[in-house]
């Protein structure tokens, strides 16, 4: 999330693509990068909409963010809230079971302000937490945004088409969103991971590496 970018854009690509389907999509938003000129007004405002989310069952009417899939998953994501305590990242909101009249293993949604050495910032959760990390400006976003073992989808919201052309061609991933959640991904076009993820990819000079771009209309 760039300083030129429209607030309630990347308030919305935030939101949808790490909390969406309960975060456990493959291109889901666990990193979320943030130009230290907006870190503020963007945490303020994603923390008001994660106050509005409403958890329950999947099928029910006026539900937001439904179970995780199993015992064995929300463990996960409890232990990494655990660790998150522990590393010295602070939880902003979210982070605890939650009981429900439906059968099922329902969390709050998790918000994180970390580091990049976190683990939950490093790290595979495949649940409904996201970490906010604090950049100094574009290139130290690019950078932390390819500082990790995993190259599925990353995207950037900004206003600046230039910033957008420059992101899409050097971030190290085989889908790429502009101003659109990271899970805006359709399955009907081709799209690969690099590093980790998927079946991934090794980077050369000599070879091309394919990118599936998405841009908000």
């Amino acid at each position: 999330m760039l300083a030129d970018a429209d607030l309630d854009i990347a308030v919305d690509a935030a939101l949808t693509g790490a909390y969406g389907s309960t975060g456990q999509r493959s291109t889901a938003a666990a990193r979320l990068i943030v130009e230290r000129a907006i870190y503020e007004p963007f945490v303020d405002a994603l923390q008001a909409r994660l106050a509005k989310l409403t958890v329950d069952h999947a099928l029910k009417h006026g539900t937001d963010v439904g179970p995780v899939a199993n015992a064995a998953q929300l463990e996960r994501n409890l232990d990494y809230v655990r660790i998150a305590a522990q590393e010295g990242a602070q939880l902003l909101r979210g982070g605890r079971r939650l009981e429900r009249a439906t059968r099922g293993y329902f969390f709050e949604p998790a918000l994180f302000a970390g580091e990049a050495e976190h683990r939950i910032a490093r790290e595979e959760i495949f649940g409904p937490l996201a970490v906010v990390l604090r950049a100094d400006d574009y290139e130290h976003a690019l950078n932390l945004a390819n500082d990790t073992a995993y190259g599925l989808c990353a995207g950037i919201c900004t206003r600046s088409l230039s910033r957008a052309r420059h992101f899409r061609r050097h971030v190290h991933s085989g889908l790429v969103t502009i101003n659109l959640p990271t899970t805006a991904v359709e399955h009907h076009a081709p799209g690969g991971g690099r590093k980790a993820s998927a079946y991934g990819s090794t980077d050369a000079a000599f070879w091309t590496a394919v990118k599936t771009a998405y841009v908000a209309s």
